[in-house]
């Protein structure tokens, strides 16, 4: 199994990620891109909005549309309009359960405390820790020899469970040691926590100038639906498409940038006919699958969880998870990279009834003086009318939603690898290499001079500037070839060209792959159609 330390001890090196205010003892749940990892998810995104937007047509095989259809794009605020909030539901119902330690003062969500059953004599506890899986077993065997006083050389007398499970799946009687705690059930019982950021507008301050950041990039396109309806002309069937923002109060953020306060989006909303809204669903989830795999994420790590009825989401027809076996898991775990839902006509009734579900709590929405709601969008006809037909209807929504930085964790978890190449002695030397996807790599190719004389870096200076004015591409001319391939090959780069004593006389350089380490020679003339072609391959 790979090691989620040596993953990101390779980020902060290498200029992938940092901690956010690291200098002043970091922040929990922010993150900064560094230089590479700024080009990695800029890549990432690029790829999503042509593969799902801009070239949408050009589909993933070998999946099939029900239909031709349409993908625009659309980029609405962090900060609107409180209503919104509360005609989608999130002002009331979007929250986690927390519980709070009251030994240790700390505060953890209920669904995260992880632990293992130890016996020792005639009693038995559930030994809880907040460590990564790896060390898990290790650390709750710690704990539960530290809790009931025994020494090293007493360690077979007591038996720690196989089994690693979350405090929310256990009867709410048994002895429970806190993570942070030394006595037994000093957790308070589960309460809602609501995880939207408030924030104020204006200069007053008062209890009517508070606003929220963004939980979702959703409710800005389903508020701007007959905007882009009528804007653009465009019919049903149709989805718009979204990059941006979100903000959530997470209890506790934790697995690197898995789960993070700030992160970014890249949403769909996808507008259909009720009587298709089933088919369209199958689609985008298994066009979405086919894309992480189109991608480098391996079948070994990805699979496809449908939610059983029980796990739905109150407006929610059918949900289907990508998930992907991060290495912070325990083994055969997954973590979701991302959500496709069959929304039905949640949404779009919400914000045009002013109401949730029935079946939910009732909300309060604010009303005029003639009785309706008061606010534009809220109470506002948003049912389309099919042109042929002249059937009007709530359109259904499938919303494939995934997470920008949780697909740059996956695929820099995926793409770690330590295996062993020759040095320019033929002598085989361990190496640690990021077998990054061509298309996502953050630099595409970089440029040696094989010594720094003969007129070798000049000719590789001009290689480089007409190669910059395609990709992004690095020059180095500085210690052994040998070790000027180990940092590109540390840094994800797919292609190292090399000007040589040949390129001096016959014109060619040799192009290194990453990943199988064959060398050939390619006219100086040829070399940006062919890292383009090898690239978009």
């Amino acid at each position: 199994m790979k090691s989620m330390d040596k993953i990101v001890s390779l980020c902060k090196r290498r200029g992938y990620l940092f901690q956010s205010s690291e200098i002043y003892g970091g922040i929990q749940g922010f993150w900064d891109y560094g230089p590479l990892g700024v080009e990695l998810k800029r890549n990432l995104k690029d790829a999503w909005w042509h593969d799902m937007i801009g070239g949408h047509n050009e589909l993933i095989q070998p999946q099939t549309a029900p239909s031709t259809f349409e993908m625009v794009g659309l980029d609405s605020t962090i900060i609107m309009h409180p209503q919104v909030w509360k005609c989608s539901g999130h002002y009331d119902l979007f929250h986690d359960h927390m519980v709070d330690c009251r030994e240790s003062k700390k505060r953890y969500r209920f669904d995260q405390i992880r632990g293992r059953w130890v016996e020792y004599q005639d009693k038995k506890v559930f030994v809880t820790t907040l460590a990564e899986a790896e060390q898990e077993l290790d650390e709750v065997r710690r704990r539960g020899m530290k809790f009931f006083k025994l020494r090293n050389k007493d360690a077979d007398k007591i038996a720690v469970g196989n089994e690693s499970l979350t405090l929310d799946k256990l009867d709410s009687t048994v002895d429970v040691l806190a993570p942070d705690a030394k006595s037994l059930d000093t957790l308070t019982e589960p309460r809602e926590f609501n995880l939207m950021f408030k924030t104020t507008l204006g200069a007053l301050g008062g209890a009517d100038d508070t606003t929220f950041l963004r939980p979702e990039t959703a409710q800005g396109i389903f508020v701007n639906f007959k905007n882009v309806l009528d804007s653009s002309r465009i019919s049903l069937p149709f989805g718009i498409g979204q990059v941006g923002k979100s903000f959530r109060n997470e209890i506790t953020p934790r697995n690197f940038t898995f789960r993070s306060r700030e992160f970014e989006q890249m949403e769909i909303e996808f507008f259909c006919h009720p009587d298709q809204s089933q088919e369209w669903y199958r689609y985008w989830r298994d066009r979405r699958l086919e894309w992480y795999k189109s991608l480098g994420l391996s079948d070994e790590s990805l699979i496809m969880r449908e939610h059983h009825q029980e796990e739905l989401a109150h407006y929610s027809v059918g949900t289907a998870d990508i998930e992907y076996a991060f290495p912070f898991l325990p083994e055969g775990e997954y973590g979701e990279l991302e959500g496709i839902a069959h929304r039905g006509d949640f949404d779009l009734r919400s914000h045009m009834e002013g109401k949730l579900d029935p079946s939910t709590r009732p909300m309060q929405v604010e009303l005029g003086e003639d009785g309706k709601p008061k606010y534009r969008g809220s109470g506002r006809d948003l049912t389309y009318r099919d042109e042929a037909t002249n059937e009007k209807f709530v359109p259904h929504v499938v919303e494939p939603s995934a997470g920008a930085d949780r697909a740059v964790l996956a695929f820099l978890c995926e793409a770690f690898t330590e295996d062993e190449a020759p040095d320019e002695n033929g002598k085989l030397q361990s190496r640690t290499v990021m077998k990054l996807h061509p298309r996502l790599a953050p630099i595409k190719a970089a440029v040696f001079p094989l010594v720094k004389k003969d007129g070798m870096p000049e000719v590789a200076h001009e290689i480089y500037g007409e190669l910059k004015r395609h990709m992004n591409v690095f020059y180095d001319e500085k210690g052994a070839v040998g070790r000027r391939y180990r940092r590109q090959d540390e840094a994800g780069t797919p292609y190292c060209i090399t000007v040589d004593t040949e390129t001096l006389t016959d014109k060619t350089v040799t192009i290194r792959d990453r990943d199988t380490l064959e060398q050939s020679r390619v006219k100086i003339d040829d070399v940006v159609a062919e890292l383009q072609s090898r690239i978009n391959a």
